[in-house]
């Protein structure tokens, strides 16, 4: 199945100019430059957990279901596992965070974006169970699943996400990082786990 809609959830403090959303942008302009069609969103996502949701499920309100997909990286990866849960679409994970409300508590106060540090914002206490409130997991349909998890994440433990994802076409990293800095090496398989190439 082609990918008709691809959807890209950036991660926590990202947006949508970090390095791996402007890569797939530019693969989706120029597969749509000989023709083909592939509608691309980036959202900037809101801080509330509660709030990115609710904005993610408007951007695809009108989505065909068989035929989009969804692209996550870090917490966006967590986003994109509770989407593809309740639409069954595919999902490309990158080092996705299976359990933000643990893991975030520790950032609650102002903020800054990483790609714009003018631009503060506040984690509130309520996000926690804001996260606690959407939880994907277990996951139900394996099959529709691409993690791509790096050992040398220096964030999250690649054990915990490995054991999120059991029965999934997961691609294990011996090295990287948390940002999945070298993610150039993986498109091939990206590209044809969402229909938009020919066998990687």
């Amino acid at each position: 199945m082609t990918t008709t809609h691809l959807l890209y959830l950036h991660g926590f403090r990202s947006s949508p100019r970090s390095t791996k959303a402007q890569q797939m942008a530019a693969i989706v302009d120029a597969l749509n430059a000989p023709g083909q069609s592939v509608t691309w969103a980036c959202p900037q996502l809101p801080p509330s957990p509660a709030q990115a949701w609710a904005d993610i499920q408007t951007q695809v309100a009108d989505w065909p279901r068989d035929s989009m997909a969804v692209m996550g990286s870090s917490l966006g990866g967590f986003y994109a596992t509770v989407l593809a849960e309740q639409l069954g679409c595919r999902a490309v994970l990158i080092n996705p965070a299976v359990a933000p409300a643990r893991d975030l508590a520790r950032y609650i106060g102002e903020l800054s974006n990483f790609h714009d540090p003018d631009a503060k914002f506040f984690f509130r206490p309520e996000f926690i169970d804001e996260f606690k409130a959407i939880s994907p997991y277990p996951i139900t349909r394996p099959e529709r699943y691409l993690p791509v998890i790096a050992k040398g994440d220096e964030v999250l433990d690649w054990r915990e996400m490995v054991a999120h994802y059991p029965g999934t076409r997961l691609t294990l990293l011996e090295g990287g990082d948390h940002a999945l800095t070298d993610f150039a090496p993986q498109l091939p398989q990206v590209l044809w786990f969402l229909g938009l190439s020919q066998q990687p």
